[in-house]
């Protein structure tokens, strides 16, 4: 059985939620497969839920389907063989029956009855004000389709904004529950891991059986047949309605077109045309742009670049799509040696950096530096570029640190050059003190070690301090 792991503040704002006096209404939302349902599940399970799967088919038949649940909920014969035309009918009919605890409703796949009739949205409105606000029942409304959620649920336009009491975007799960998923994976392992599932459960449910990572990928990535195989299109097909145009920037992304004049080029596009497509991808959570981490107004930022923050559609994108012709001829020897070559430089290795920035943030709060941290991210220039850079609130004090995902250890060597780094870095206003950090998966060097004994500025993250106490 798959354990259930992380989704303690998730499971802290439903039940706040739920010992809310009187009425709770709380959207959840969130991509495929992050474990939504598995949340709701965790959640009512010792609770009175009526529990509701919402389909693709028409308004009507959800509504019957839904009557038929509500019937069996609250024991009623009578609803089960009534014929009823409304959705008001059904809602009332639960709440009129008598309930030992509050009872929780759940509509998952919420979208989709909007989808089939776009007034759904205002007809729920009417019935949470007549019926269910002034009642002590708690509904949850979920939904996988983020854009469609937000559109029924949150935007201004939509009838229902404003009556939420809570809201939870689920999010995949950080490296640092690894461990709990693979107890007996070296680190080392966790990582590659995490690499490829960047924290999605059920991607990671996949990836649990036994044999290394490229094992792993082969029976459920390149496979015609495995789950893995086409998910970026599922992932993005009920999303968006041109998905050429999306997989032709993620595409050029992942071959190295960071800046927007460059994704323009690689297209052979104007850059004006792209910014719709770009913020609809940021919004569904597998895009970011990224800027210096030292820039105190990001949104006006000339430097931005932008970067696949999902990891399985940026692991996808290198080393599946453009050898499709491969696979669908047969020849997966040939994508798997592409791989063995490629992966940790190509991919896992930055998958690290991000890792290492995530550590970041716990040892700020273990008090490994004396101030709390306002922004971790990275920093470049035209001419350096410094894996991690850490500062507090007013910029006066900053922690640096690069990230090596090399088998053989890090030497003193590289500190001396992070060191060159930040000395010609541009930084308009430097740091009154600054801090270093170096973070390695294979160890470090006898002298780097005892350099690191000697000062009180460097910190030295090694394989078995990159995941917290």
């Amino acid at each position: 059985m798959r354990p259930f792991v992380d989704r303690e503040q998730e499971m802290r704002t439903l039940q706040k939620e739920y010992e809310r006096e009187g009425s709770s209404l709380v959207v959840l939302y969130g991509r495929r497969r992050v474990g939504k349902t598995t949340l709701i599940s965790e959640f009512i399970k010792d609770k009175n839920a009526l529990f509701f799967l919402a389909s693709e088919e028409s308004e009507a038949q959800n509504r019957r389907a839904f009557k038929d649940r509500a019937a069996d909920f609250i024991g009623s014969e009578l609803l089960r063989a009534a014929e009823v035309r409304d959705w008001d009918t059904i809602f009332k009919a639960v709440m009129a029956a008598r309930f030992e605890q509050k009872p929780v409703i759940v509509l998952d796949e919420f979208q989709y009855i909007g989808k089939s009739n776009p007034a759904f949205p205002s007809v729920f409105q009417r019935i949470w004000e007549e019926t269910l606000k002034d009642r002590p029942v708690m509904v949850i409304l979920c939904g996988s389709l983020i854009s469609m959620m937000v559109s029924q649920t949150l935007s201004y336009d939509s009838p229902l904004y404003g009556r939420r009491t809570a809201q939870i975007q689920l999010k995949p799960i950080p490296f640092r529950y690894y461990r709990e998923f693979f107890p007996e994976r070296s680190v080392r392992e966790l990582v590659e891991l995490y690499s490829v599932t960047g924290g999605v459960p059920k991607y990671i449910e996949l990836f649990s059986g036994g044999g290394d990572i490229y094992s792993a990928i082969r029976d459920n990535v390149l496979d015609r047949a495995g789950y893995l195989y086409d998910e970026p299109y599922f992932l993005l097909q009920k999303e968006v309605a041109e998905i050429g145009n999306y997989f032709s920037i993620i595409r050029a992304i992942a071959a190295g077109s960071s800046r927007l004049s460059a994704i323009s080029g690689a297209l052979e596009v104007k850059a004006t045309s792209l910014t719709k497509y770009l913020k609809t991808l940021i919004d569904l959570d597998i895009l970011e742009r990224e800027v210096p981490v030292t820039e105190k107004n990001p949104e006006l930022c000339k430097r931005g670049l932008y970067r696949i923050k999902d990891n399985y559609i940026r692991f996808w994108f290198a080393f599946v799509y453009p050898y499709r012709g491969f696979l669908e001829s047969g020849n997966e020897g040939v994508v798997m040696d592409r791989l063995r070559e490629g992966l940790i430089p190509r991919h896992t290795a930055f998958a690290f950096e991000e890792i290492c920035r995530q550590r970041m943030w716990s040892l700020s709060a273990e008090g490994r530096w004396p101030f709390p941290f306002a922004r971790v991210g990275r920093y470049w220039d035209a001419r350096t570029e410094i894996d991690i850079a850490a500062l507090d609130a007013s910029g006066e004090q900053a922690v640096v640190g690069e990230c090596k995902y090399w088998k053989g250890p890090v030497g003193a060597n590289v500190l001396y050059g992070l060191e060159q780094k930040v000395r010609g870095a541009a930084w308009g206003k430097p740091p009154k003190k600054i801090w270093y950090v170096l973070f390695s998966i294979g160890g470090f060097s006898d002298d780097l070690k005892a350099l690191a004994g000697q000062r009180d500025d460097l910190l030295l993250i090694g394989e078995n301090d990159l995941l917290p106490f």
